[in-house]
């Protein structure tokens, strides 16, 4: 049997100090991937609403364009009743965008001429931003 030297006496509990460090180090690197995986499901999220706002607003400026002669009928502030050129329009984006109520965010229609701006709103769950999306056309006829 050995006698412990005070060099092997002041090295009692390293290992155990090496192993807490590790498991501490290892433990941040999963809470960041964590955190990143939250982060990049919210912006996949935020894009697929933007996706779907655009497309939304094509899909009007396209009724728009079969139906030029009455392009007035499309205009909408956004409060209200929407027109009934628009209405079926308006509930879809209801169903199909967060944050969108019968008196908050709805759709402004704006004809100026043969410009139309269409700006479509939304909010994401959870949060108090409103986000929009504006596309703007020129229908001639």
């Amino acid at each position: 049997m050995s006698i412990p030297t005070k060099a092997g006496i002041r090295q009692r509990g390293a290992t155990l100090l090496e192993a807490l460090i590790g498991i501490l180090l290892f433990s941040i690197g999963i809470l960041a991937l964590v955190g990143m995986q939250a982060l990049a499901i919210k912006h996949m999220s935020d894009a697929k609403y933007r996706s779907d706002a655009a497309f939304f607003a094509n899909e009007i400026i396209g009724q728009m364009w079969v139906n030029r002669g009455s392009l007035g009928s499309y205009a909408f502030s956004g409060s209200g009743t929407p027109p009934a050129a628009i209405d079926g329009w308006v509930t879809s984006i209801r169903n199909g965008l967060p944050g969108v109520t019968a008196v908050d965010n709805l759709p402004i229609i704006t004809v100026a001429g043969t410009t139309v701006t269409v700006r479509v709103r939304w909010r994401l769950p959870g949060g108090s931003d409103v986000h929009q999306h504006i596309t703007m056309a020129y229908i001639n006829g």
